[in-house]
């Protein structure tokens, strides 16, 4: 019988969620909070309020030795915050835990969000490595998919970044979205090479339920891109940026040598780490636990003592959370880890399950190193995930 386990690793990567934005996107369901496009910084009650509260629950968490090595501002747009409520959240972590120098401090930006001014203050204060959500490079498709931005507004944004000389630059886009055409991603990728990000992420549109999408499409329906086109994008963006000098180093990320994202391969590692804010996961000494998604509820959690109530994560659970985060990466996962952490008998289960999938050319093992293929084995993931999920489940 699988018996619970402690995750004796100490956490040194922070994630802060900011949930404001000017506007929901169309596709988002993460927990935002709108602002509309002039409360910004300083000049919004809102976020100053919400800043205090985060420094708030930093104070009050459980601190240990390691000091922070990653920390990572998402939202929302956290770009809609002012220099010095960065600096205040920054100041709270560093009180709090210490942070190594050198740290990777990542910020998602959206584009027409910062001046000069305000991304000088940000490199001031810390930030190294940018994320851009530029999405698509055509007009009529950011409208289609709600986003406050302009094609004119991603390429001063990007200027900017080159201005103040941020080390580390990530450029987002998405697939799959209504009435996108292969000769429109086809243009977005060619346009994200020009640009030369030492990293480029790329995310296939999921169609959430009670988002915008959610309700005027269901999966399959057109205008959305039929499952086949669908395909060709990922092939598509695969080609293009293997071929451009990116490593393809996690299902949806694409980086230069030696800037690979170093928070997310945190996650993808399944390793240990803090998270605050509204809607923010954490997975520490064993517990996965995520925030209040709505803002009154989180300040009352928060008033109650942000108490992280659950329990230790199983060895079952912890075993399947491996496969699915560790798959992703290109490296794949260690058979060796897999024995010292579950047992030599659970490895040859795991080996057995997915032996349907090595003829296919899908799944492979290679020296000690139990991987999905690129790019089929990474295109059939959610099929050899839900297959070896449902017989190790039996």
């Amino acid at each position: 019988m699988i018996q619970k386990v402690i995750i004796s690793q100490i956490p040194s990567a922070a994630y802060v969620h900011i949930p404001f934005c000017r506007r929901r996107c169309f596709y988002c369901d993460f927990p935002v909070f709108v602002v509309g496009d002039r409360l910004r910084g300083e000049t919004s009650s809102t976020i100053s309020q919400y800043v205090q509260a985060v420094c708030q629950e930093i104070s009050i968490s459980p601190a240990f030795s390691q000091p922070l090595e990653t920390i990572f501002f998402g939202g929302g747009t956290p770009s809609l915050l002012s220099t010095e409520q960065l600096q205040c959240l920054l100041t709270a972590l560093e009180k709090r835990f210490g942070i190594t120098e050198g740290a990777e401090i990542s910020m998602e930006m959206d584009p027409g969000t910062f001046d000069l001014a305000l991304m000088a203050g940000y490199r001031s204060a810390g930030v190294n490595r940018v994320s851009l959500g530029v999405q698509t490079f055509q007009a009529e498709l950011l409208k289609i998919a709600g986003r406050s931005h302009s094609v004119e507004d991603i390429f001063a944004a990007i200027e900017l970044i080159h201005q103040v000389e941020i080390p580390e630059f990530s450029l987002d886009l998405i697939s799959g979205l209504p009435h996108q055409s292969l000769d429109q991603w086809q243009d977005s990728l060619t346009k994200a090479v020009e640009i030369a990000p030492n990293h480029i992420s790329i995310y296939d549109l999921t169609i959430e339920p009670g988002t915008a999408f959610g309700r005027y499409y269901k999966p399959g329906d057109q205008p959305l891109p039929t499952d086949e086109t669908t395909v060709k994008m990922y092939q598509l963006g695969q080609q293009v940026l293997t071929g451009a000098g990116y490593e393809h180093y996690e299902i949806s990320n694409y980086a230069k040598s030696g800037h690979q994202c170093q928070h997310n391969r945190v996650y993808w590692q399944n390793l240990s780490y803090y998270g605050f804010g509204m809607g923010a996961a954490s997975y520490v000494q064993g517990k996965r636990f995520t925030r209040p998604r709505k803002t009154k509820e989180y300040y009352q959690w928060l008033e109650n003592g942000a108490i992280i109530d659950c329990e230790i994560t199983p060895l079952a659970e912890e075993l399947l959370e491996t496969l699915m985060l560790g798959l992703r990466l290109a490296e794949g996962l260690s058979l060796r880890m897999l024995v010292e952490k579950f047992g030599t008998e659970k490895v040859e289960e795991i080996k057995r399950c997915l032996q349907p999938y090595f003829p296919q050319g899908w799944v492979e093992i290679i020296g000690e190193r139990l991987r999905l293929t690129d790019p089929d084995g990474f295109l059939f993931s959610n099929v050899v995930l839900a297959d070896l999920f449902d017989k190790l489940g039996e």
